[in-house]
């Protein structure tokens, strides 16, 4: 993998892992919604999905620091595979937040662009830069 590819998964990583604490213990609190740029009439009822959301973002950030590790260290081709299995993950999670918000599942309406913007970004990065 290039430089430009491995730069661009570890921001993916490090962006997803900054992230999911966000997502998985501060979610009930105001703030914690304004940043992620969503609201719910029942806090309650959405703090579960949110806190397996965040799991699933702190496993794909792990995944990803996990595979650039292998990759300096250990099997590059194991490496690479799996930041291109956690980069590939990372990619289509995020395309599914702006399919939702596009169904108007999102709250505001609109409310994810900034989000699956920045959790796309480096995941395309990566793929589009590891295929050149």
């Amino acid at each position: 993998m290039n430089p430009i590819s491995q730069i661009a998964a570890l921001i993916g990583a490090l962006t997803y892992l900054a992230v999911a604490p966000v997502e998985m213990f501060l979610f009930s609190r105001p703030r914690a919604q304004r940043f992620l740029h969503v609201h719910a009439d029942n806090v309650d009822d959405v703090h579960m999905w949110a806190f397996v959301v965040g799991f699933r973002n702190l496993l794909a950030g792990v995944g990803t620091i996990i595979g650039l590790v292998i990759l300096h260290v250990g099997d590059e081709t194991v490496g690479r595979t799996v930041v291109l299995t956690a980069s590939t993950y990372m990619l289509l999670a995020s395309l599914a937040m702006a399919v939702a918000d596009l169904l108007g599942l999102w709250r505001p309406r609109g409310g994810s662009v900034i989000g699956t913007m920045g959790s796309s970004l480096p995941p395309l990065v990566t793929l589009i830069a590891s295929a050149a």
